[in-house]
């Protein structure tokens, strides 16, 4: 029978493919239909209940699509229906801007953060200074690790990074297994099939995924940070410009802390 989390990851992916961001959809799209929203999949439980929130306060439904925000740039450049986009770096959103696809330049959300997890039973222990990934290394108890694909997914970029810091990077990309986004490495590393993996904090937080093993926090000066930005699209309906605006409430921060982000000063 699949995880809950496997199940979660597969009813992202299936919303992703039913929003049929081809032509024929745009065609078929109406105004009464809930806004999009496209968020990077290390908001999955922390957005949901902020959505749920909101939903409850103003009685405006909301589609939500998690997954890699480098895959979601590549989408709303070639034209994705997407209404507001939650990106896990902050460059995405400047790109878009810069390519006259938002309303503007958005707004500063969170920071996230990453650290690694093991599975129950795993040869690995979770230790946020990778000491013990290194000495698997080399005495053989490491097989495969998983990470978010650096090429798209900022918290897959941010671990490369911090592997690099700690000087493994050589040694460990031969046993890497690469997620589409931190959501799939989240459920790679905790399903028992590798060792460990670098995840979100915000992901491990949730109760579905701790129950699953063990996380320790990588040190945040391993790695850039992980500022990540939310914009309106240009034609973005009032419902996603209410929600835009209601992520910067105390209750919708509040969530997100609880979900590990830091909130910008502001």
């Amino acid at each position: 029978m699949p995880s809950p989390l496997r199940r979660w990851i597969t009813v992202a992916a299936l919303s992703l493919a039913a929003i049929g961001w081809q032509s024929t959809a745009l065609a078929q799209s109406t105004p009464a239909a809930p806004p999009t929203v496209a968020a990077a999949a290390d908001l999955k439980f922390a957005v949901e209940e902020v959505a749920r929130l909101f939903e409850q306060r103003t009685g405006h439904r909301l589609r939500l699509v998690f997954g890699s925000s480098g895959n979601f740039y590549s989408q709303i450049l070639q034209g994705a229906p997407f209404h507001l986009f939650m990106s896990a770096d902050e460059d995405f959103v400047f790109k878009l801007a810069e390519a006259g696809k938002t309303l503007d330049r958005g707004r500063l959300y969170a920071f996230g953060r990453i650290g690694i997890m093991v599975p129950k039973g795993s040869r690995l222990k979770a230790d946020g200074e990778l000491k013990d990934l290194a000495a698997a290394l080399k005495d053989g108890r490491l097989r495969k690790f998983a990470i978010a694909a650096p090429d798209h997914a900022p918290y897959g970029k941010r671990a490369k990074e911090a592997l690099q810091h700690a000087g493994l990077w050589e040694a460990i990309e031969p046993r890497l297994v690469y997620g589409e986004n931190i959501a799939q490495t989240a459920q790679f590393a905790t399903s028992g099939s590798t060792e460990g993996g670098i995840i979100a904090l915000s992901l491990a937080k949730a109760p579905q995924v701790a129950a699953l093993g063990d996380f320790a926090l990588i040190p945040e000066s391993w790695h850039r940070p992980l500022a990540q930005r939310l914009v309106l699209m240009k034609d973005a309906p009032p419902a996603a410009r209410q929600f835009y605006d209601f992520l910067a409430t105390p209750q919708a921060q509040a969530i997100m802390v609880r979900y590990g982000f830091a909130m910008p000063q502001r």
